[in-house]
């Protein structure tokens, strides 16, 4: 039997509004399992086992990320020690290059101070030059006994390997 009109109207007055949460959370409740189902390939899976898998492919990822970082780490070590090593053996030889060159330097220095000793050789006009032992002696010497005696004596100093004398023999 159809209600009056009236009678409608004092059923809708007397009906109480619904909270929106409460309508948001029976929503929720319906579809939250649709929207997840849309979105998984294997359905045969429940919840929590999915979660596991995501959990164990997590996992896996932080794994990998760590192995690459350790990685990355021993291989910026090993360019680091061959960057130390590269720059030790590059200090090594500067040492050695200066040391060469202080010892020539003597070198020069002990033959001028013997060819200045010497009467007969001028160690103002003779021209001393030394490299890696080696002397080399260039200018005039007055005899050929005295350019022999510029030999001896270049050759007694200490740290010299060999004697190139070109002193030139004035002839009178």
């Amino acid at each position: 039997m159809p209600l009056p009109a009236q009678e409608t109207h004092n059923l809708s007055a007397t009906r109480k509004p619904v909270p929106v949460a409460i309508m948001t959370a029976v929503v929720a409740t319906f579809t939250l399992p649709w929207l997840v189902a849309c979105g998984e390939q294997d359905s045969s899976q429940t919840v929590g086992q999915r979660l596991d898998a995501a959990v164990a492919r997590t996992e896996q990822t932080a794994t990998q990320a760590t192995e690459s970082a350790k990685e990355a780490v021993d291989q910026a070590r090993t360019a680091v020690l061959d960057s130390v090593e590269g720059a030790k053996q590059s200090a090594d030889r500067v040492n050695d290059t200066l040391a060469r060159d202080s010892d020539d330097v003597a070198i020069t220095a002990s033959v001028s101070a013997g060819l200045l000793k010497d009467p007969d050789l001028s160690a103002l006009k003779i021209d001393v030059d030394t490299r890696n032992g080696v002397v080399s002696m260039y200018g005039p010497a007055p005899t050929a006994a005295a350019k022999d005696r510029a030999t001896t004596i270049a050759r007694a100093v200490k740290g010299v390997a060999t004697v190139n004398n070109e002193l030139t023999v004035k002839r009178s």
